[in-house]
């Protein structure tokens, strides 16, 4: 092994060399794979900030210049001259689809709209006011039970038609879930609309009354679905690849990761974001309130920095353009939200602490106005997210399920808990 091809790490009298893998980017990782084995260490890496946990020829995303692409393609042109199900594809099976694929494939998604009605009544059983992102994850995980033949998948056709039911079939339990927490009655997929067009339908149709989204509303939905197609090993992407690698079934892989997203660190933070705004809307803080609160460490600004980026988040800026191109079309009203947005923006990227720690807004600072616009209520927003999410959690599961090298996930801990300790009797406690 050449010497520029290792690292070497001495330390306690003992020397080891580690071999290098470099992508085809650039990034270089150190496989530490050996390294108990040569000299008893482990590495420590709380949150896995710096842990590379497999090869992935998916999602690229470079944090220092903020870029961001899928297979290669950037997202700004994916966003630009893609739809939601080119972008789906292209993550999902390695290539953009040519137009028979994609005519193929909306075929496919077109069969598989309809959920079993038994499944309905699985919906039923949940309470008006369920959490969304449960009742996504719980039917999600069932409907593994009506497709026995896909628990186990062999070849590239089963895990076709796996990955089409999920992506059809979610936007048809997220919308009937909203229904049920209205009180309003179901209404079935149309098989004559686009994915999107489709989606909007089911949520805001009543009978004898279609709704018809003007064709700005359903390229922002796009857009929204495209930006949050997949970013590489965050938390939920992380989750597919553990759960999938005890050979999990990839319903039930799906739906840890719905669970995954949830939380308010992740998929959950543009409720948050929201409830901020709310906050100095609401004359309960100013904005520059919420810069020092920030800043004392008294508060999370909500919406800035991410773990990976140390610049703009790409995702942010075409959302935020989205939300504008609406106002510009004449789609939505101005909301007094984005004023403060906007403001907080500038206070904060005026200001040095934002600046040398390099926290800029992410993703989630303006996804809940441009959800807002499209008249999204903010229960719903992390399962807009997890629509989104789709294709991203598939590809990864399936380039796992392909890979002969890859092991059951199991990380080690640094225990820090009592040494050994004798039983002691109940009498003498």
């Amino acid at each position: 092994m050449k010497k520029e091809s290792v690292a070497t790490i001495a330390y306690d009298g003992k020397t080891v060399e580690l071999p290098l893998i470099t992508g085809t980017e650039g990034e270089t990782g150190i496989d530490v794979t050996s390294l108990r084995s040569k000299a008893g260490w482990i590495t420590f890496d709380p949150g896995f900030a710096n842990t590379g946990a497999c090869k992935s020829g998916i999602t690229h995303i470079d944090g220092e210049r903020g870029t961001l692409r899928y297979r290669g393609y950037p997202l700004e042109q994916l966003a630009e001259r893609a739809s939601f199900i080119e972008t789906a594809m292209l993550l999902m099976f390695g290539d953009l689809p040519a137009r028979d694929e994609l005519a193929e494939f909306r075929g496919l998604l077109r069969d598989q709209e309809l959920l079993h009605e038994s499944l309905l009544k699985h919906l039923d059983g949940f309470p008006p006011l369920g959490q969304p992102m449960a009742i996504l994850s719980a039917m999600i995980n069932s409907l593994g039970s009506y497709y026995p033949e896909l628990l186990t998948i062999r070849t590239d056709a089963e895990y076709r038609l796996a990955a089409a039911k999920i992506i059809s079939k979610v936007r048809t339990i997220a919308a009937f879930s909203y229904r049920k927490a209205e009180g309003l009655p179901f209404m079935y997929p149309n098989p004559h609309m686009d994915y999107c067009r489709n989606f909007l339908h089911m949520m805001f149709s009543v009978p004898f009354r279609l709704y018809e989204p003007p064709a700005p509303i359903v390229r922002a939905l796009s857009l929204f679905l495209i930006a949050h197609a997949d970013h590489g090993l965050d938390t939920s992407g992380a989750t597919v690849r553990m759960v999938g690698s005890s050979q999990a079934n990839l319903f039930a892989c799906i739906s840890a990761a719905v669970c995954a997203l949830w939380g308010r660190l992740h998929g959950g933070a543009g409720v948050g974001v929201m409830e901020m705004f709310e906050e100095v809307h609401g004359g309960r803080i100013t904005a520059q309130g919420l810069i020092e609160e920030a800043k004392s460490g008294r508060r999370r600004l909500m919406g800035f920095g991410q773990r990976v980026y140390k610049n703009y988040d790409p995702r942010a800026i075409l959302v935020r353009k989205a939300y504008e191109g609406l106002l510009t079309a004449g789609m939505a009203r101005r909301d007094a939200r984005f004023d403060i947005a906007l403001d907080i923006e500038a206070r904060a990227l005026a200001d040095d602490y934002f600046l040398e720690r390099r926290l800029y807004p992410n993703v989630n600072y303006y996804s809940g106005l441009l959800l807002r616009a499209i008249n999204i209520p903010v229960p719903m927003f992390p399962v807009m997210v997890a629509i989104g999410n789709m294709p991203g959690w598939i590809a990864h599961w399936h380039e796992e399920w392909k890979d002969a090298e890859m092991k059951i996930h199991r990380p080690r801990q640094v225990y820090t808990g009592r040494t050994q300790r004798e039983y002691v009797p109940m009498d003498k406690r």
